[in-house]
């Protein structure tokens, strides 16, 4: 009976110990937000934007989150083609190293894509709004992941 007891207790005390990391990593873990969501707060909340510069940055807006859909849609589909080339070869194989180069290009493909909508934005800003702006990116692209 007192082995069935100290059981009890050690799962009780199991279960409370994962409830109160739960608990303490949502409250006190912050995730790492995207460069995008930080600009985008920045852009909409502290540079007091006028509401020529609000529609310019919408219409910017739009038609990256189209052109980075396409992207992503393109990198889905070379990690698909990445996938069989493993499967088929069950090693580094002239098919997967083709794969991973595909899949490289694409990547590519998206950075360059998020640096061109990067700087349409910014050419959209005042100078005296561009500090600010190019602090953020700055901050974005060197912040040390924890």
């Amino acid at each position: 009976m007192r082995d069935r007891r100290r059981l009890l207790l050690l799962v009780l005390v199991t279960f409370a110990a994962a409830i109160a990391g739960v608990v303490i990593g949502r409250v006190y873990v912050v995730p790492v937000r995207p460069v995008e969501n930080e600009l985008h707060d920045l852009l909409h909340r502290d540079l007091k934007l006028n509401s020529a510069q609000h529609s310019r940055l919408e219409t910017i807006e739009k038609n990256y989150a189209i052109r980075r859909q396409a992207l992503e849609a393109e990198l889905r589909a070379d990690n698909a083609r990445l996938a069989e080339a493993i499967e088929a070869e069950h090693g580094y194989g002239p098919q997967v190293a083709t794969a991973v180069d595909r899949s490289h290009q694409a990547m590519g493909a998206l950075q360059k894509e998020t640096l061109e909508h990067i700087f349409a934005m910014r050419a959209v800003l005042r100078p005296d709004q561009t500090d600010k702006f190019d602090d953020a990116v700055v901050k974005a692209l060197t912040a040390k992941s924890e």
